[in-house]
């Protein structure tokens, strides 16, 4: 059986309230959401900048790589509190140099890939994920809840920046919600299961 590459939303909130509580837990809570929320790949998260980003109007620009579609998203307010809470404390950290870095190492630098690995790896262990965590893992789960939550595979397309939809269609084609409501009207069965019992009603009626 392969191993499941994505995590669920549950999981996700496990990984954020773990990594919150480590002495880097201003960053690594909020590296997480945001990972999950805008399904970001690793390296478009660490090349985040705060010039892309407003927290007054609530928006952050997402850089896409592979020739992605860059788009604008909305900021949740739990986005826009771990934000503040992150920066806030990142100014208390030493900066070498990338002063406009949003995601930064102890050591000053802008964080890097190994680092942010080790951040989610780490945080899966302590939340008592059952699968080995890693940052792609969040893109997947952003996708499935978008569509477990009904989206449009086209809107999840553009939210994700896929420019082939067969790259998206992975989420929209498994997801259970898409079923919902198919065994909501009356089947065969029932009917079947109804007309005996009321056949034997009538029966013990007649003696």
């Amino acid at each position: 059986m392969k191993p499941r590459k994505f995590l669920t939303h549950r999981e996700v909130c496990g990984l954020i309230m773990a990594a919150a509580k480590g002495r880097t837990g201003a960053r690594d809570s909020c590296l997480i959401l945001l990972a999950f929320r805008h399904g970001y790949r690793i390296s478009e998260l660490l090349s985040l900048s705060f010039g892309d980003i407003d927290l007054v109007a609530g928006r952050i620009y997402i850089r896409r790589l592979k020739n992605g579609l860059c788009t604008v998203h909305p900021l949740m307010p739990d986005e826009i509190a771990a934000l503040e809470a992150w920066r806030e404390e990142r100014a208390r950290w030493r900066c070498d140099g990338d002063e406009g870095a949003v995601f930064i190492s102890l050591r000053g630098t802008r964080l890097s890939r190994k680092q942010a690995w080790r951040i989610i790896r780490q945080a899966g262990e302590a939340a008592g994920t059952i699968t080995r965590t890693h940052p792609h893992m969040l893109r997947h789960a952003c996708g499935y809840e978008l569509a477990e939550r009904g989206t449009d595979t086209r809107l999840i397309q553009d939210y994700l920046g896929h420019r082939n939809i067969r790259h998206t269609v992975r989420y929209t084609a498994s997801n259970a919600a898409r079923f919902v409501g198919l065994w909501d009207r009356e089947n065969i069965l029932d009917r079947n299961n109804g007309q005996k019992s009321e056949g034997k009603s009538i029966k013990n009626r007649d003696k």
